[in-house]
């Protein structure tokens, strides 16, 4: 026990050196007991703290040791706690500097910004609500998007109008062709039906004024041949040769037969056949002349019918676009000027 009170002791010196390392020039009171021991120190007593038993003992040493561990370990932690203040200190302080940076930059933008902008502001001009949408900006929108619409489908219906009446144009020439032919197919027909039925008629007036053995020779005439008269009295012949026979064994004829057929060429069927040509030309130029005009004005109708309403379609198409090209304009405009009075506000009001 003895022993152990003298290693304090020897300890508490150290200590005292370590606290007043600092002031040099303070001295270190001891305040004394009240009571006074007279240590009773032998010979023996005084070879404890000599310098082999202080080094070598094992108290001392682990007293020591545990000394500069603790020591050691505080430094430690107290040079931790001053690096992650450092590190505070600095990041609070560059955060510091860029709004500084940041605040003088917007300041020099502002004051370059408001020396260009106007320096009157009434309140009548000021909005009295952002949010809500006037009647004039709903119809704005509406006509906005309803010119981009028509700007985007007006100019294919513009092509198409332009398609059309190019093929319109392109149209009437052939149909006019066409309508001129048709009707001078149907001016043949008909003049070919009145030469025919003029021979017929002739041949029908000559049975019947002939009276005693004549033959009604109206089946001989066809289209192809009432205006040749060789043709007619070929026919007549194969028709009715075996019909003129009177007497067989005498070989004898009809008079009708003998004055009209056999030797009466020039006679009997050069007059019917003229006859049937004269009809002929006459009907084919009155009935071409007709036919034509109405064919050709079926064609002008048509023309016409069709050319108004694409040429009333393109008109219209061109005056819409017009018309909303002007106003998109217009709404345009308004659209800047306002939105130029508020990048103005936001920026005063900034």
């Amino acid at each position: 026990m003895k022993f152990s009170y003298f290693n304090i002791l020897l300890f508490s010196v150290p200590l005292n050196i370590l606290i007043n390392d600092n002031s040099k020039y303070s001295t270190c009171k001891h305040t004394s007991n009240s009571k006074t021991t007279k240590p009773h120190r032998s010979l023996c007593e005084c070879e404890l703290y000599s310098p082999a038993n202080y080094d070598n003992d094992t108290e001392m040493k682990r007293v020591m040791q545990q000394f500069e561990d603790r020591t050691s370990q505080r430094f430690h932690e107290y040079d931790e706690r001053m690096q992650s203040k450092r590190m505070q200190c600095k990041e609070q302080c560059d955060k510091e500097i860029q709004k500084i940076i940041l605040k003088d930059k917007l300041e020099k933008q502002m004051e370059q910004q408001l020396t260009t902008l106007e320096t009157k502001i009434y309140t009548h001009d000021i909005p009295t609500c952002v949010c809500e949408k006037s009647i004039a900006d709903k119809v704005e929108k509406g006509c906005l998007e309803c010119g981009g619409i028509l700007g985007a489908a007006m100019p294919e219906l513009g092509s198409i109008g332009g398609s059309l009446l190019s093929a319109l144009y392109s149209w009437k020439p052939k149909a006019l062709e066409a309508a001129i032919a048709a009707a001078k197919e149907l001016a043949i027909t008909e003049a070919t039906n009145a030469g025919v039925k003029t021979v017929v008629s002739k041949l029908k007036a000559l049975y019947t004024t002939w009276g005693k053995d004549a033959l009604d020779l109206s089946p001989i005439v066809s289209k192809s041949n009432f205006k040749y008269p060789t043709v007619l009295i070929e026919r007549a012949e194969k028709l009715f040769g075996d019909a003129c026979i009177i007497d067989a064994g005498q070989k004898r004829m009809s008079s009708f037969c003998t004055t009209n057929i056999y030797y009466g060429e020039e006679k009997t069927f050069n007059p019917i056949a003229q006859a049937g040509s004269d009809a002929y030309d006459a009907t084919l130029t009155i009935k071409t002349t007709e036919f034509e005009s109405i064919k050709v004005g079926a064609v002008e109708a048509t023309y016409m019918g069709y050319q108004t309403p694409i040429i009333a379609s393109i008109v219209a198409i061109v005056v819409i676009v017009l018309v909303m090209i002007i106003i998109y304009l217009i709404l345009r405009y308004r659209r800047k000027k306002k939105m130029k009075k508020k990048l103005q506000y936001i920026k005063l009001l900034k």
